[in-house]
């Protein structure tokens, strides 16, 4: 057997003679060496005793196999001992995106029907807040309570599976006071609403036929302002308005009625639960209407002061210097 090649068997090779051939016959054309082996037999040119993968001419995969008894594929780790890891880090991402992202919260009661049912389960953005980004006029927010605006009302105990889930986000909690209304009014609004007409944000009137519940009236039960609401505060309405002790039932605690933005954990964008109730949360078009903003109301009244200003100066000028002449 040649030097360096394994048969795989016990007898040694049979291989054919070397082939004869006249003057100028070359190995590189024969395959066969010139001369004979170490033992006496004829080699092919590639067979070496010093191969390029090692001084026996074995590749590195062959001595691997020689050393271990086997060459395969390393053995992966079982699937059951990843398993504990796999859980372990979407507990994290989970507790990561209920904390930073968005978190599921339940609707307990009828105060914003019929947008939201009771038992629903909504999504709340609670990215945008950690960029400066505050409610705006229209938006559906979930805030924790101010202060007295949940005072006798009963808190659920939960188990410790509930706890827990509620913990990294998957399952609205049941202890945190939070409440879910619309916001109606922003800082530096001013926000009315008499018996028997439409609630007045700046001078405008809002259309609300599209989201209060049906057979309710804007405020008839309650009726309110003008209330100016403050920088960095908001005021917030139930659509449910005969069902919701919102920002008017409150007028008396610290904050007039109005929320502070720093108390609104973020905005519902979408009712994720049960699935025949999937929808978008959007702004109703009313709050987008032409002069609502509080600065365009304020403007046109600004811009006179600013251009009748001169005129008065200088006409006081004038009459100074007449009554200095006379």
């Amino acid at each position: 057997m040649a030097v360096g090649a394994r048969s795989g068997h016990e007898e040694p090779e049979d291989r054919p003679g070397p082939p004869v051939g006249g003057e100028g016959t070359e190995a590189s054309d024969s395959g066969w060496s010139d001369g004979p082996g170490k033992d006496g037999g004829q080699h092919r040119a590639g067979d070496r005793q010093n191969g390029p993968d090692g001084p026996d001419g074995l590749d590195e995969d062959d001595r691997d196999g020689e050393n271990t008894g086997h060459s395969g594929p390393k053995k992966q780790r079982s699937f059951w001992k990843e398993l504990p890891l796999l859980i372990g880090i979407a507990l994290v991402l989970a507790l990561l995106i209920k904390t930073f992202l968005v978190q599921a919260f339940s609707i307990p009661s009828d105060s914003m029907q019929d947008t939201l049912q009771r038992g629903d389960r909504v999504l709340v953005d609670k990215l945008t807040p950690w960029f400066g980004s505050e409610p705006e006029r229209g938006d559906v927010v979930v805030f924790h309570d101010p202060g007295g605006w949940l005072e006798g009302e009963p808190t659920p105990t939960p188990n410790v599976a509930q706890k827990f889930l509620s913990f990294i986000g998957l399952m609205p909690s049941a202890e945190e006071k939070d409440l879910i209304k619309r916001v109606i009014a922003i800082g530096g609004d001013t926000v009315s609403c008499k018996k028997g007409g439409p609630v007045v944000v700046n001078g405008k009137a809002l259309s609300e036929k599209s989201f209060i519940f049906p057979g309710n009236t804007p405020c008839d039960d309650q009726p309110f302002g003008p209330i100016h609401v403050p920088k960095g505060r908001i005021w917030v309405m139930g659509d449910h308005r005969q069902d919701s002790l919102d920002s008017r039932y409150h007028q008396q605690l610290p904050g007039g009625g109005t929320v502070s933005t720093k108390e609104v954990v973020g905005r519902a964008f979408v009712v994720a639960w049960p699935v025949d109730r999937w929808s978008w949360l959007g702004v109703p078009g009313t709050f987008d209407q032409k002069g609502i903003n509080a600065a365009g109301a304020v403007a046109p009244g600004a811009l006179g002061l600013a251009g009748a200003l001169p005129l008065v100066i200088r006409r006081r000028r004038k009459l100074t210097r007449d009554g200095t002449a006379g």
